[in-house]
C-alpha cells in the first residue's frame, strides 16, 4: 500500500485531521499592532490620527500610547534646551515635518540644571524653587528647594526611580531630583534628593573632602544608577553620587598631560556600561574608559580616537572647538566649532549644522515620545508648539 493510500484509510476510520490554522486577530487588533510599528517621529500618530475617527479613536487611547512606546523604548532626540539672554530657550534639531518648538520664555528667571527622561529641571535660586516640567504633557512641578542650594554653586539633575531598570520606559511615571552645592559651613559638596513619590526632601549627604565646584549648570551624566560631575577645579576629579547607596564621593579622573581645557570634555557611557569621559582636541575625540578589576581597583585607559576630519560635514579648521552637550540617549555630541554647533554622532559617522552662534553655553538635549492629545498643525513647518508649557499644544 502506497504512504497516501493509507494516509486516506486513516482518515476514513476517523483518525485525527490536520491541525487547522491559528486564526488572525481580529481586525481592530490588526489595525493596532500595524499602527504601533508606526516610526516613534513626532509627525507619526497626528498624521495616522487624521485617516478617520476608527483610527484617532485607537491612538488616543492611553492603552495604545503605553504600548507604542513601550514598543520602540527609546524615544527621539527633539532638540536641545539651553540658557539664553531671554531665558531657557528650545532649539529644535528635527527637519520638517517632524519639528517641534517650545515656547520657554516666561521661565526667564530659571537657569536650566539638565533634561532626562522626558523632562526639564530648572531653578530660580533668588525664590529658592526648582521646577520639573513636562513640555510634552504640558506638566509642570515647583518644588520649594532646601535653604542650602538658595545661594552659591547650584548644579542638579532630574532622573525616574527607575533609571537603572532596562525594560523600564520612561513617562508619565514619578521622578527624583538630585541638586548638588557647595556645602557654605565647611566648604564640602552636598547633594540632596527630592522624590516626587514622597513628596520631601532626603537628608543632605556630603564628601569627606573639602574641595570646589564647577560653574552652575555643568550637566551630570548618568550611568549605571550614578550620576557623575567633572571637576575641573578638583584637578581634574570627577564626583560621583550612588543613588542606591545614597553617597557622594570623588574619584580620580584620566591622567591627561593637558587637562581638559574646561568645556573641552564630557562624562559618557563607554562600551559595556562603563564610565567614559570623551575629550575633544580637534581634530580628534579620545575617549577614555574606566576598568574597575575584581579587587576593586579602578584605572583609567584609552578606548578609542576619532579623527574628525573623517566625519563629512565637519570644517577642516577647528581653531575654536568647545563641547556643548551629549546626549546620553542617543550618543549624540553638541559641539561648537567655528562659530557653528554642530551635532555629530560617532556610530553612524555624521554630523549636520544646527545653526550659527557668537553664544557658548550648556545644551541640554531633550528626548521624549511626542504623543500629546493628537492633533495636526497648518502648513509645512510640521508639528510645533506655540504655547507656555500649561498650554502645550502642537
Amino acid at each position: 500500500m502506497s504512504e497516501s493510500e493509507g494516509a486516506d484509510k486513516t482518515r476514513r476510520r476517523g483518525g485525527s485531521s490536520p491541525a487547522s490554522p491559528a486564526s488572525l486577530p481580529d481586525d481592530e487588533d490588526l489595525l493596532w499592532e500595524i499602527l504601533l510599528r508606526l516610526p516613534p517621529l513626532p509627525s507619526s500618530l497626528p498624521r495616522a490620527s487624521a485617516v478617520c475617527r476608527r483610527w484617532r479613536r485607537l491612538m488616543t487611547d492611553p492603552k495604545f500610547i503605553a504600548r507604542f512606546r513601550a514598543h520602540h523604548r527609546k524615544p527621539p532626540l527633539l532638540g536641545v534646551f539651553h540658557r539664553s539672554s531671554s531665558g531657557i530657550t528650545f532649539v529644535p534639531i528635527l527637519d520638517p515635518p517632524d519639528r517641534i518648538r517650545f515656547d520657554m520664555r516666561c521661565y526667564g528667571d530659571y537657569d536650566i540644571l539638565g533634561c532626562r527622561h522626558g523632562r526639564v529641571l530648572a531653578m530660580n535660586r533668588w525664590e529658592g524653587e526648582v521646577l520639573v516640567c513636562d513640555p510634552v504633557a504640558g506638566e509642570q512641578h515647583r518644588v520649594a528647594a532646601p535653604s542650602e542650594f538658595s545661594r552659591g554653586i547650584v548644579n542638579g539633575a532630574v532622573l525616574c526611580p527607575a533609571a537603572d531598570d532596562q525594560g523600564h520606559v520612561h513617562g508619565g511615571c514619578p521622578f527624583k531630583v538630585v541638586l548638588m552645592t557647595l556645602y557654605p559651613a565647611d566648604h564640602r559638596p552636598a547633594a540632596c534628593v527630592y522624590s516626587s513619590e514622597t513628596g520631601t526632601w532626603g537628608d543632605l549627604v556630603k564628601t569627606p573632602a573639602i574641595c570646589q565646584l564647577n560653574d552652575a549648570g555643568i550637566p551630570g551624566a548618568l550611568v549605571g544608577n550614578a550620576l557623575y560631575w567633572l571637576q575641573h577645579r578638583l584637578g581634574n576629579a570627577i564626583l560621583v553620587f550612588d543613588l542606591d547607596e545614597q553617597n557622594l564621593a570623588v574619584i580620580e579622573a584620566p591622567p591627561v598631560a593637558n587637562g581638559f581645557r574646561g568645556r573641552s570634555s564630557r562624562i559618557i557611557q563607554a562600551e559595556g556600561g562603563a564610565v567614559g569621559l570623551a575629550i575633544l582636541s580637534y581634530p580628534r575625540f579620545q575617549m577614555w574608559r574606566r576598568n574597575v578589576n575584581c579587587h576593586g581597583v579602578a584605572t583609567w585607559a584609552v578606548w578609542k580616537t576619532i579623527e574628525m576630519h573623517n566625519i563629512p560635514g565637519l570644517p577642516l579648521i577647528g581653531r575654536m572647538n568647545t563641547i556643548l552637550g551629549y546626549s546620553e540617549d542617543t550618543d549624540a555630541f553638541f559641539i561648537f566649532l567655528e562659530g557653528d554647533v554642530y551635532m555629530v554622532q560617532f556610530k553612524s559617522m555624521q554630523s549636520k549644522r544646527l545653526h550659527e552662534t557668537e553664544y557658548i553655553c550648556n545644551y541640554h538635549p531633550f528626548t521624549s515620545f511626542y504623543t500629546p492629545g493628537i492633533a495636526i498643525a497648518d502648513g509645512h513647518d510640521g508639528v510645533e508648539s506655540h504655547g507656555t508649557l500649561d498650554d502645550s499644544i502642537v
